[in-house]
């Protein structure tokens, strides 16, 4: 079933009077329990095609569908719900509060939700990404690889629909970054759908399929046929 559904969108922006088109008739399907790459150097609108997708901005023209629904109506306040509620967001400078723990950043997206049990579900969250022994520790106090764990963590409490990670490689080395992209491998394994954004091939290579945006425009859509396959320290996902 598609989750996401998209036909001819176009995205614009002006400025004293001024017209910039950044998007192109771009037209594509995302499957539930898919891990899709949308790739392309630095300008080709990449960013902004996921802010579209993940409710953060809004389309100038064509169709947008989410889990069925035509989203051109959705107001403000749904959309909030939608961010908050099926939608989880994992960014490369992690966005985490300072001077707070660990158990506190994850539990964050849940002050806006209708769940209960939040010290629960937050340390569930992080149980799932191998950070169970970071609970009360402070931002400044793990790694930058542990920092975009809790971020995952983060993006995850809330059970969403799909997970957008935007470059989430990029500030970290080359094996805390495996780690991540394990992660994210198991997560869609377990039938979470995973959007990655990202402008390496190798990090682009991980998911299964990339869809190749240039100048605004979608240049191919493509199964990846040599995907690599990340590894990471078995004590570290139980």
């Amino acid at each position: 079933m598609n989750l996401i559904k998209v036909a001819n969108l176009k995205k614009t922006y002006g400025s004293d009077g001024v017209t910039t088109p950044v998007l192109h008739d771009l037209s594509f399907t995302i499957d539930q329990g898919e891990f899709v790459a949308i790739m392309g150097p630095s300008g080709s609108g990449k960013s902004t095609l996921m802010h579209i997708l993940s409710f953060l901005d809004r389309p100038s023209a064509g169709l947008y569908e989410f889990d069925g629904e035509d989203t051109k109506d959705f107001n403000d306040d749904y959309l909030a719900r939608l961010r908050n509620e099926r939608i989880g967001f994992v960014f490369q400078s992690f966005n985490l509060l300072p001077r707070t723990t660990v158990l506190d950043n994850v539990k964050l997206p849940l002050i806006y939700s209708q769940k209960k049990n939040h010290d629960a579900l937050a340390k569930k969250a992080l149980s799932s990404v191998g950070l169970s022994h970071r609970l009360d520790y402070y931002t400044n106090q793990i790694s930058g690889g542990e920092k975009q764990r809790v971020a995952i963590a983060r993006a995850l409490v809330c059970d969403p629909a799909v997970i957008f990670a935007d470059e989430p490689t990029g500030n970290l080395d080359s094996k805390s970054g495996n780690t991540v992209m394990y992660i994210l491998q198991q997560l869609n394994e377990q039938g979470r759908t995973i959007i990655l954004v990202t402008h390496e091939t190798d990090t682009a290579n991980h998911a299964k399929r990339i869809i190749r945006i240039k100048d605004g425009s979608l240049i191919s859509d493509d199964k990846v046929k040599d995907r690599t396959i990340a590894s990471a320290d078995k004590e570290l996902i139980k």
